[in-house]
């Protein structure tokens, strides 16, 4: 355990990609107190304002204690444009849930990010609200989240460089278990701003796990972002392919 804590720590030090975090992806839904988590390693292809190659880094941590969940999700990535050199960019996600009844839950969260390509020297993020789980099968998980935001932002944008507004982050996640080495999760957000609905960020997630052998698997992700108001020069559309392994403990 402690070489996990240490690696944690590293991560977290680091230089803090993508402007969308799935937080679902790696979740564990487990009834048992104490630590679990998992760290993957994958290789991607995204298109921002160019093509590129991708190293990424995730670590997902999280604790659990009857009523109590605190998840940690760290995302690290290295990236190549078009050839030049390799640039680091990353984002942590802090979240707490607190369990109300068996379908009602309440969400606390902070993010922090940065992303040169998308020009995005940092992006912060502090929201609450409620997440409804909507199934009681083991065999698929839905869950429905309704929560407001504070973002605030610092771009390299001649026309906008900060941006400091509320957002609306509604969600809906589903976890498929087709069989018990193979899972299937899939998760769509809607964040728009309060003030302007037309102004608003769409994103989906949908990542297949291939269970190889023992705490290892094989893990393959599509994400698409559409930005109705990106940075200036940023195309509106972005989409990631990321595939790797992941290896899961508790």
């Amino acid at each position: 355990m402690k070489f996990f804590f240490s690696l944690l720590l590293f991560l977290l030090f680091s230089n803090v990609s993508s402007q969308i975090l799935n937080v679902e992806s790696l979740r564990k839904v487990t009834d048992t107190s104490g630590f679990s988590g998992s760290i993957s390693l994958d290789f991607s292809v995204k298109r921002d304002v160019k093509n590129y190659l991708g190293f990424e880094n995730s670590t997902h941590l999280q604790y659990q204690m009857k009523r109590h969940l605190i998840l940690l999700k760290n995302d690290i990535q290295f990236q190549s444009v078009e050839g030049d050199k390799f640039q680091n960019s990353g984002i942590t996600h802090l979240r707490y849930n607190y369990k109300i009844t068996s379908r009602f839950t309440w969400e606390v969260f902070g993010q922090a990010q940065y992303n040169k390509v998308a020009k995005i020297d940092f992006r912060g993020l502090a929201g609450s609200g409620p997440r409804f789980k909507l199934s009681d099968s083991e065999k698929y998980k839905f869950y429905l989240g309704a929560l407001a935001m504070y973002e605030y932002e610092k771009l390299r944008d001649d026309v906008e460089p900060f941006r400091e507004l509320a957002r609306g982050s509604m969600y809906f996640t589903a976890s498929i278990y087709p069989t018990d080495n193979i899972t299937f999760i899939t998760t769509t957000y809607y964040q728009p701003k309060f003030k302007e609905f037309s102004d608003y960020v769409f994103s989906n997630q949908s990542s297949l796990l291939i269970k190889l052998f023992d705490n290892f698997a094989f893990k393959t992700s599509y994400t698409f972002v559409f930005d109705a108001y990106p940075a200036e020069g940023i195309p509106n559309s972005q989409y990631n392919l990321t595939s790797g392994v992941v290896y899961s403990f508790e």
